[in-house]
Formats: structure tokens, C-alpha cells, sequence
């Protein structure tokens, strides 16, 4: 069962977003805090992002592995007291800003520590973890981690180049010329190999922690895989690309009220037909992955399922797409035959056609709903909320409800729709434009869903300079962060009274 029988509450976070000294977010002791702060607050879920390796845009949803975890994301403090990096090692990430990643500085400077880091662990490392080590590298160096640090190596080698620009014996995967950089470069992929190693080994630390506070760990795994990625190198046979890695068709969606041109992903399409053929074994191993580290799973972009838009890989915008078929119920009853109960979350928002819905509800599978998409409607009724659902005030996606509410400067609305909106809010809220983020998180705490999540921005009241995203652009995003003087013990227990008082378990 995804969903808690009785209705609880959570917060969504990115990992990058944690307070912290080092430049960007970590999942050590900012993390551990973290889940007893939500603890403290009555929550019972955290919700995060995808936490693979990051590349263009810094977008955690274009990563460079399904595997493979970000190390940028490794706490420097553990690293430390396991005599793996020296304090003074640390002096130039201290050094960065607090209240925003500049991803610029701080990958660079980080891949730096971590490096020596990982030289150190053949010298440092207990017996115990030299013992873990083996036991990791058996468990997915062949699966996976072999053809990662491979790619990771190799795209260092051409600049940083995505793979189809590479030397066309590395495009191609010539065994000979694989073996022989295997050898050459043996001291950077043990490296990465090490690094992680020391990834899994935190980040299971994390889930153990959060389980011991009563907390559950909601992960993201994206539709789509990046064209640039060690899975569309070892595997492009499960994508509509050449053995050049050259895509047919591309991924998107089509214009809609938000955007004229639709939008234009870029991310190269599956081969459904190939899939069946291997009764969707890549996605039982994937998700299979997804589910040891997280406990509810968010499937983004869930109307690509039962149908995508295939948009021309010459084409400039989105408009030239059409609907194809996707897998449908095929691919779900395959997971669920080797899986189990699917722990899954359909994230069903944007155009959704009653066959997404069907196929959402055959597979008993919880949507969500987002207020401030609700909220426009002259009509709409909190207590229509279905309780198979994840309740939401905004999403990473969304401006936040202070800048949602005030018109933020991407907002696509006219001022009349704006004002029109504002109507309806404060009707349903029975609040005021000054309380507009408390009062709408009470609305979706009011709700029958039986979780809802509430962005940290929202519980603070910030506006759309605490914004994480803003889809259809590549710049500034990603960056805010939660300062450690922002959480105190007032606004724990103020949200904890506002969790008690909806009738979530707290």
C-alpha cells in the first residue's frame, strides 16, 4: 500500500536545499537533523527530488545515471571523522555562500575532497568497510557501476562532451578499446567506484534513521532518461536512436495554457516494442533500484505511460509532435508480477485524458492534486479531494504560494486572472492576503488525501525568491536553501498544532 490508511502529512525538500557548511545540502548530519526536526513537526514523509548525478542545467531530473548516486551530495563532516578527508581540505567549500548552491564553485572545489577521499579509503578504510566494499562491488559493479565509472572517465576524457561526440570507437563501445582504457585509467575508476560506494553506504544510513524517527522517504524517478547518460550508452537499443546515439524523436509536451510552443524536452524516446519483448525487464531492475532507497516513489510525467508526444528530433519547438501509444497496463502488471505492491505515486498533471485516469485507477495507483492548479475554479470543493491522492499546496515546479498568490514574475497569468484567483482563494481559505501561505496549508491539511505535502518554502512564507524552479528555463533554478536560523522551536510546534488540528497523525 503506497498510501498510510490514516491521513498524514509531509514536507518536500531537494537534498541540495539542507542547510549546511559546505556549499550545497548533504545527506549526513544535516539530513539526520533534518528528519528529527519533521519528527518534532508531527510529519511523518519527507519528500525529495532525484538524487542521481546532475550534469545540464544542474536539473536533478536530466541525470547521468538511474543508478548511480550524486556525490556532490556526500556529507564532507563523515568523511572527516572517518579520517578520509583533513579539516583543513575543507577551507575553500566553508568558504561558499549558505543561502544558495552555486553549482559552478562548489562541484568542482567538492570533486576535489572527494578525490582524496577515496584515494585515502585503501588506507583507511576498517576492515569492516573494506568488507562492505566487496560485498558492494558484487552486488552492482557488473550491473552497472563498471559501464558508469567507465562513462564518467570517458566523458572527462572529450570535455565533459555528451557520449555521441565522443571518439567513435567510445560511441560504438568497442570492447578492445573499453579493455584498454579499463587498464589505463584503473586508479579514476576505482575512484569512482569508491565514491560510490560511500554514496550507498550514507544514504542508507539516512534511511535507517528516518525509519527509527517514524519517518518515510519519498524518492522521484523521472519518465525519461537523458540522452546523455551512461544508461542511453550501454543500452541504446532501449531507445528510438542510432548505434551514433542520434535520436528519431524526442520527447514533450504539446502547447498549452502555459506555454504556446508546448514544451521541448529533448530527452530521446523509448522502444516500447523492444521492452515487451523483454517484458520490461530495464524497468523492473530500475524501479527495483528506486525502492531500496526510498519508500514511496513519485512517477514523474505519468501520462507518458499511456501515451507520449513524439516530437521530431529536427523540430525547434513542441508543436509538431503527435500522441503515441505507451506501454499501458503491460508494463505495470510486468512490475507488479516481480515486484510486488507498487509503492508508486502517479504524478498525473497536465493534459489528462480519461484513458490516464483508467489506467491510473486499474492500477490502484494515488494521483496528485495541487491546489493552487485547483484553485482556479469557481467551483472547487477541498472535501472533493479523493483520498487515494497526494494533496499538494505547490510543487518544485511551482512559484510559491506568497509569490503564487501575489503574481510572481513568471507567473502566465493576465492580472484579472490573477485577481479572479484571488477571489476564489480567499473564499475557500476563510484567510487574508497577509496569511495566504498558512491558510492554504490548512486548506490542503483539510483535505481527505490521505498525505499531503507542503513545500518548506510555504511553511516559511517566502516568496518567489525561494523559488526551486521554473520549467522551460535552464538558469538560476535549483539553487535555494533552507538556513539552520529559519527552523526554530515556534515554527515546529505551530506546525505540529496545524498537523494535530486537521486530524493527521502526528
Amino acid at each position: 500500500m503506497t498510501l498510510p490508511s490514516n491521513r498524514q502529512a509531509g514536507v518536500c525538500l531537494h537534498i541540495t536545499s539542507l542547510p549546511g557548511d559546505y556549499g550545497v545540502g548533504e545527506i549526513g548530519h544535516a539530513a539526520r537533523q533534518f528528519i528529527d526536526t519533521l519528527s518534532s513537526m508531527g510529519m511523518r514523509v519527507w519528500q525529495f527530488l532525484p538524487i542521481g548525478p546532475t550534469a545540464y542545467g544542474d536539473s536533478p531530473y536530466q541525470p547521468l545515471s538511474i543508478y548511480a548516486g550524486n556525490t556532490v551530495l556526500l556529507d564532507v563532516a563523515s568523511l572527516v571523522e572517518a579520517g578520509l578527508v583533513h579539516p583543513g581540505e575543507t577551507t575553500e567549500l566553508a568558504d561558499l555562500p549558505s543561502e544558495h548552491t552555486e553549482y559552478g564553485r562548489v562541484v568542482p572545489l567538492k570533486q576535489q575532497v572527494l578525490a582524496r577521499a577515496a584515494d585515502r579509503f585503501a588506507t583507511h578504510a576498517s576492515a569492516a568497510q573494506r568488507l562492505a566494499y566487496d560485498e558492494f562491488l558484487a552486488q552492482h559493479e557488473e550491473r552497472w557501476l563498471h559501464d558508469y565509472a567507465l562513462f564518467r572517465v570517458l566523458r572527462t576524457l572529450h570535455q565533459e562532451r555528451p557520449w555521441p561526440e565522443w571518439d567513435l570507437q567510445y560511441v560504438n563501445r568497442d570492447a578492445d578499446a573499453l579493455q584498454s582504457l579499463a587498464r589505463s585509467a584503473r586508479q579514476q575508476i576505482d575512484e569512482i567506484k569508491v565514491l560510490q560506494f560511500l554514496f550507498f553506504e550514507q544514504w542508507h544510513a539516512l534511511r535507517t534513521h528516518a525509519h527509527d524517527q517514524g519517518i518515510r522517504l519519498f524518492g522521484d524517478v523521472p519518465l525519461y532518461i537523458a540522452l546523455d547518460s551512461a544508461d542511453a550508452w550501454t543500452s541504446p537499443e532501449l531507445l528510438q536512436i542510432d548505434r551514433d546515439g542520434r535520436p528519431q524523436n524526442v520527447a514533450g509536451v504539446p502547447p498549452d495554457y502555459f506555454s504556446a510552443d508546448g514544451q521541448l524536452w529533448g530527452n530521446p524516446l523509448y522502444d516500447w516494442e523492444y521492452h515487451a519483448k523483454t517484458n520490461y525487464q530495464w524497468w523492473i531492475e530500475r524501479l527495483r533500484h528506486a525502492i531500496t532507497l526510498a519508500d514511496i516513489i513519485r512517477l514523474d510525467h505519468f501520462r507518458g505511460f499511456e501515451s507520449y508526444w513524439s516530437i521530431p528530433a529536427s523540430a525547434d519547438t513542441a508543436r509538431d509532435g503527435q500522441w503515441l501509444a505507451g506501454p499501458g497496463n503491460d508494463l505495470f502488471d510486468a512490475l507488479r508480477a516481480a515486484l510486488g505492491d507498487l509503492p508508486f505515486v502517479a504524478e498525473d498533471l497536465g493534459i489528462i485524458t480519461d484513458a490516464v485516469t483508467a489506467l491510473r485507477e486499474r492500477q490502484q495507483l494515488p494521483g496528485m492534486k495541487v491546489l493552487q492548479f485547483m484553485l482556479g475554479d469557481e467551483h472547487f470543493d477541498v472535501h472533493q479531494i479523493p483520498g487515494n491522492s497526494v494533496c499538494y499546496t505547490g510543487t518544485h515546479d511551482n512559484d510559491t504560494t506568497v509569490g503564487w498568490f501575489s503574481g510572481g514574475p513568471d507567473d502566465v497569468r493576465s492580472l484579472d486572472e490573477i485577481r479572479h484567483t484571488h477571489g476564489i482563494v480567499l473564499h475557500n481559505t476563510r484567510g487574508s492576503p497577509e496569511t495566504i501561505h498558512t491558510d492554504l496549508i490548512r486548506l490542503a491539511l483539510q483535505s481527505e488525501a490521505r498525505l499531503t505535502i507542503v513545500m518548506m518554502q510555504d511553511f516559511l512564507g517566502l516568496g518567489s525568491e525561494a523559488r526551486m524552479n521554473t520549467p522551460g528555463t535552464t538558469k538560476g533554478n535549483w539553487r535555494w536553501r533552507l538556513m539552520r536560523e529559519q527552523i526554530n522551536d515556534s515554527l515546529c510546534q505551530s506546525i505540529r498544532e496545524m498537523v494535530v488540528a486537521s486530524g493527521r497523525s502526528a
